[in-house]
């Protein structure tokens, strides 16, 4: 019996590899399927990251006995109030700080230079930073990079804007099928699974919708405080453009640990052109920020359920930005807990007998 099941494994096996070695040979029949994949790919992840957002109102207003299409409408209602509400009061702020910024970026970026100028005329700093050294050559480098770039990002804006509009169109309707069938969308996937295994499946499946839906709202609610600490901080030492790097660095925290890091050299560039004791100010806000976030925070939120080595996290940005770029950045950490879940409830099923065995 045991030689026939190991038989039958390494039949599927060997068909998955040659299915797989064909699937290579064949791939210009496949390539214009993974292209409308990744067409589809950021509406539907977008949809399934509002989806987790919205789920737990849905949920709530269910219980009300109100209909589950007509909550969806409502959300929907209430968003527009939202987005209403923002393009009063927070859009024409960003709007300007935005224009002010692309506009006077060349200029900062002059300051800028004039401020590491002034710090090399500095008897202590020169010691440090010689006028002809390789990190000065460095920073100046770099600092006409952002020049070039942010030239090039106005030059693409209109092409890029096109395809904003196009997810953002298609977003909406994929969000509300998912709020609507929100409840039967992870049992359909029971139908994939042969019947004695569907009871393990179930578990298996709802162990990773509540590790999704933990992770994106706790995240997201993570990240909106952490946004609203350093708009007040950057405002209290009167740092320019003090809206527009909160928001910033609440969406670039949303990558963990390299995203803090990131988010962080925006505000300092802007800080210095101040002067070095504005960009000091600045870090510190940060460092307090994301401590009150780390420390306090995030216990409260995630608990213990979600915790990630931060070497493996690590790892798994390394390998998401090599292979796909900024969606493997943002997608890293949600497939490593769902990949993750489903290898321990394979072992369950498949393997802990036989290693107890072997132990025994």
């Amino acid at each position: 019996m045991n030689q026939s099941k190991y038989f039958r494994t390494c039949l599927s096996i060997i068909a998955t590899m040659l299915i797989i070695y064909l699937a290579c040979k064949l791939s210009f029949i496949l390539l214009p399927v993974l292209y409308v994949l990744n067409l589809l790919l950021i509406p539907f992840v977008l949809s399934g990251f509002l989806f987790y957002l919205l789920r737990p109102i849905i949920n709530f207003l269910q219980k009300k006995n109100i209909h589950r299409g007509l909550s969806v409408i409502l959300i929907y209602l209430a968003f527009a109030g939202l987005l209403a509400v923002f393009s009063i009061l927070v859009w024409p702020t960003l709007r300007d700080q935005v224009l002010a910024f692309v506009d006077n970026a060349p200029h900062l970026v002059t300051d800028l230079q004039k401020q590491l100028q002034q710090y090399q005329q500095n008897s202590f700093m020169s010691k440090i930073i010689p006028s002809e050294s390789e990190l000065y050559s460095r920073i100046t480098e770099y600092l006409n990079r952002l020049i070039s770039l942010i030239t090039n990002s106005i030059s693409n804006f209109i092409g890029v804007i096109s395809n904003v509009v196009i997810i953002l169109a298609t977003i909406p309707i994929i969000l509300y099928y998912m709020l609507k069938e929100g409840s039967k969308i992870p049992h359909k996937f029971l139908h994939f699974i042969p019947r004695q295994y569907r009871r393990e499946g179930k578990e298996m499946i709802d162990e990773i919708d509540n590790a999704l839906s933990q992770f994106i709202v706790g995240r997201v609610l993570l990240n909106l405080i952490l946004g609203v600490l350093m708009y007040i901080g950057f405002l209290i030492i009167d740092l320019p453009y003090a809206l527009l790097l909160s928001l910033i660095s609440a969406v670039l925290n949303l990558i963990p640990y390299v995203g803090a890091l990131i988010a962080t050299i925006p505000v300092v560039i802007v800080a210095l052109t101040v002067s070095p004791s504005m960009a000091i100010w600045s870090v510190i806000i940060i460092v307090i920020a994301q401590q009150i976030q780390d420390n306090i925070l995030s216990p409260i939120i995630y608990g213990k359920q979600l915790d990630i080595h931060p070497l493996t996290t690590v790892i798994l940005l390394l390998i998401g930005a090599e292979f796909f770029g900024i969606m493997g950045v943002i997608l890293a950490i949600p497939a490593y807990m769902i990949m993750k879940i489903i290898l321990v409830h394979i072992y369950r099923l498949f393997f802990s007998d036989k290693v107890e065995d072997i132990i025994e």
